[in-house]
């Protein structure tokens, strides 16, 4: 099988070469540099259908959106793995719902955080009100998490899981924007063993030697 990943450095598409290399298959990859509005690639052909990166080339066919591509990549190798439920596992229903719920839920949280605190033009908060809003949503939502990660070193028991790669990337992601994880220590453990998996910190020594 011949696949292609187009991607970008600090984008949505890190999950995906992430989840490549946990799973061990073979990929070609392409750097494709983002441009600033919309996260559309300024280099190579317009594959997905706004040009954005990751995109997922299989035998030919682009596949775009993350989330789509990681579930892809689970059913397709991270069930023979272990690191993804098959589609008659119970965990399996758990897998999507928490893997959609970082992308969906958390995702428009961290959006609208993104759209009160950052002024492309002043760099400086734009909302006060809405920002602290979407930071009590977010606050909620990790509590949610917290919980779930309570009596269990991961999203679905004691191993890890691609539904572990999927969520704590959104969760480091918001950090990043400002969502803090302080005063949630279920959830700090976790994102703590999740980032120092050395498939993640090779990719990582990869990226800062480039």
């Amino acid at each position: 099988m011949s696949i292609v990943v187009y991607e970008a450095p600090s984008s949505s598409a890190s999950p995906v070469t992430w989840a490549l290399a946990e799973l061990n298959v073979p990929h070609h990859r392409v750097r494709a540099l983002p441009e600033i509005a919309g996260h559309a690639s300024s280099t190579g052909p317009r594959l997905a259908p706004d040009g954005s990166v990751p995109t997922l080339v299989v035998n030919g066919t682009p596949m775009f959106d993350a989330l789509s591509i990681l579930t892809w990549l689970g059913d397709s190798y991270g069930v023979a793995q272990r690191l993804w439920p098959a589609a008659n596992a119970p965990h399996r229903r758990e897998a999507l719902t928490w893997s959609t719920w970082a992308y969906v839920m958390y995702g428009a949280a961290l959006h609208r955080l993104t759209q009160a605190t950052r002024d492309p033009d002043e760099h400086a908060v734009r909302d006060p009100a809405a920002a602290e809003r979407a930071r009590g949503e977010l606050d909620r939502l990790l509590k949610v998490l917290d919980a779930r990660l309570t009596g269990a070193p991961y999203l679905l028991g004691q191993e890890f899981s691609l539904a572990d790669l999927i969520v704590s990337s959104v969760v480091r992601y918001g950090e990043y924007l400002g969502a803090t994880v302080e005063g949630h220590a279920n959830v700090r453990a976790w994102l703590e063993r999740c980032q120092t998996r050395p498939k993640l910190r090779e990719l990582l020594d990869l990226e800062n030697a480039a």
